[in-house]
């Protein structure tokens, strides 16, 4: 029987990270952190243990974690997004600076290795700036990495076009050097694949009779196509699979993802958006405003790519 390693999940959101690696059967999470309240109650309705506890990371004390292996943190992401405002480090909510904590944590707790999660741009942000200054903090702790932009739609076999960057480290070099990240693979699932019966869809996420109704009616005509509506205009997403979901769009009418089907334009509901970040229908949404589940599953990691990650973890760790 091969070990069960035991993880940690941070910035934990509502556990598309840790669902992907306890999905291989290799590996059990033993604490979670997140500071959004919200996310408990979707995460804990979702797990028997290791439920959420809310708190500042800064206040996290190293030495009361449980003894694990494995690192897991899809930490901020807004000060590094194209879609945020790309201060970094000197974001002014101080999200930035959260990466240290995890440094400090590593430092403190030594485990095996680690994964990390972000957005595509933090490669290049600030002329590549602050990616350098993570890589030079996680050598210096005596972690070596490495990193590859996945994206949904060529790792994850999910009809969504998401980049993000991973980034696997392991203290031991060997290990390292047995890891690989996994291939591409071939597309087979499609935007309808993904989408409700019809006769399931509550009226509200139609816009048939409201007053945007008028101004979207002429650009959304086909059935098989994935749009986003930009707050003035209409996008159409020509690549057949949906465009990359995001934490707003479930509020003030920004990237909000509509569809045409048989009885008229209608958003994406929450229930799909989970889908197109590959949970299953037994993950249960808790009675919380939709502009919440929205903001989850956009904040979230698409888990069939985590779960091609993860495998591949424990692929090297398994020979050491």
């Amino acid at each position: 029987m091969s070990k069960i390693y035991k993880t940690i999940d941070l910035f934990a959101g509502i556990g598309g990270i840790r669902m992907g690696f306890e999905n291989t059967g290799h590996f059990e999470t033993v604490f979670s952190n997140d500071y959004e309240e919200e996310c408990k109650k979707t995460y804990d309705l979702n797990f028997d243990s290791s439920k959420l506890e809310i708190d500042d990371i800064r206040n996290i004390k190293s030495f009361e974690l449980p003894q694990y292996d494995i690192l897991l943190a899809g930490f901020p992401c807004q000060p590094f997004s194209v879609a945020g405002y790309r201060q970094g480090f000197k974001d002014k909510k101080s999200r930035g600076d959260l990466f240290f904590q995890i440094i400090k944590i590593l430092v403190d707790t030594q485990p095996v290795g680690f994964l990390l999660e972000n957005v595509k741009n933090l490669e290049n942000h600030d002329k590549g700036n602050t990616f350098r200054t993570i890589k030079d903090s996680l050598k210096e702790i005596g972690y070596n990495i490495k990193f590859k932009i996945l994206n949904t739609k060529e790792y994850g076999d999910l009809p969504q076009n998401r980049e993000r960057i991973y980034i696997v480290g392991f203290k031991d070099k060997n290990i390292l050097k047995n890891f690989k990240f996994p291939g591409p693979i071939k597309l087979t699932k499609s935007i309808r694949d993904l989408l409700q019966d019809e006769n399931e869809i509550d009226g509200k996420y139609y816009y048939n009779k409201k007053p945007l109704y008028d101004r979207i009616k002429d650009d959304i005509v086909s059935f098989d196509t994935v749009y986003q509506w930009r707050r003035k205009y209409v996008r159409e997403n020509k690549n057949n699979v949906c465009p990359t979901l995001t934490a707003n769009m479930g509020t003030g009418g920004h990237n909000v993802p509509l569809i045409l089907d048989k009885k008229g334009i209608r958003k994406l509901t929450p229930r799909e958006c989970a889908r197109f970040q590959g949970f299953s229908d037994d993950y249960k949404l808790p009675e919380i405003a939709d502009s919440k589940l929205y903001k989850q599953f956009g904040n979230s990691v698409s888990i069939p790519v985590v779960k091609r990650v993860a495998e591949e973890m424990f692929s090297a760790l398994k020979n050491f």
